[in-house]
């Protein structure tokens, strides 16, 4: 019998669905993962590109299960990748919702493949719920066991697409909003059209901002902005 390894991860207490703008671009997967986390069973594959909201819907699914009494874990497999697999998903499957982030950074490794399939079969035994996130689905991330394939192609899949230029605008909005600060639109915009235009970069420039503003006693207008990031 497998030992379990201490799983040292933490959620950040950031990521919730208050603070993840609902677009046209994710409003389905957004749907699906709600109903999921409410009622579902066996597995939800959500998959999108860098930047189109997967770790934060995750992890606002881990908070929403754990909000109610019930036990979860995330696992950022891009980040435990040298882990032994099966030692890592020992006794998961008691755990009310299992989180696997990064889900394709270990795929072709037979090792890994064979223990999420005999994972996913142990969520079934149990009614533990697994939720999965990559940046392609399942048929397409380069799965060598077949039945793993099988598994995760029969489970329900989500499709997430970053927001539209409008969309990361009020995303920013939104998000600074969440930490307790006023951006403005037109602040908002002028980021937007001076940033990279990805969000991952979008929420990098406001984690600068907003620690500038505080430790300044500034609001954020563009002056400010364009004294703190040299534009």
């Amino acid at each position: 019998m497998p030992t379990q390894l201490p799983l040292p991860v933490r959620l950040p207490d950031e990521a919730s669905f208050a603070n993840f703008l609902v677009c046209a671009q994710n409003r389905a997967a957004v749907e699906a993962l709600r109903h999921f986390l409410a009622a579902g069973h066996g597995s939800l594959f959500l998959h999108g590109p860098p930047g189109s909201g997967r770790t934060h819907l995750l992890q606002a699914g881990c908070h929403a299960v754990e909000a109610r009494g019930g036990a979860i874990v995330y696992l950022p497999l891009g980040e435990l990748r040298d882990a032994p697999p099966a030692e890592l998903f020992a006794g998961l499957e008691a755990h009310a919702l299992l989180c696997l982030d990064d889900a394709d950074a270990v795929v072709g490794r037979r090792d890994w493949e064979e223990a999420m399939f005999h994972l996913y079969n142990r969520c079934l035994e149990t009614g533990c719920r697994l939720l999965l996130a990559a940046a392609l689905p399942p048929q397409q991330i380069g799965l060598a066991l077949a039945d793993l394939r099988s598994r995760l192609q029969g489970g329900a899949i989500g499709a997430l697409a970053e927001p539209d230029d409008e969309g990361k605008i009020a995303a920013l909005v939104l998000r600074a909003h969440n930490r307790g600060i006023t951006l403005e639109p037109g602040v908002a915009r002028f980021v937007w059209q001076r940033s990279p235009r990805g969000m991952a970069a979008l929420i990098a420039v406001l984690d600068r901002l907003d620690t500038a503003s505080l430790g300044a006693g500034r609001r954020l207008s563009i002056p400010f902005v364009k004294s703190v990031m040299g534009w």
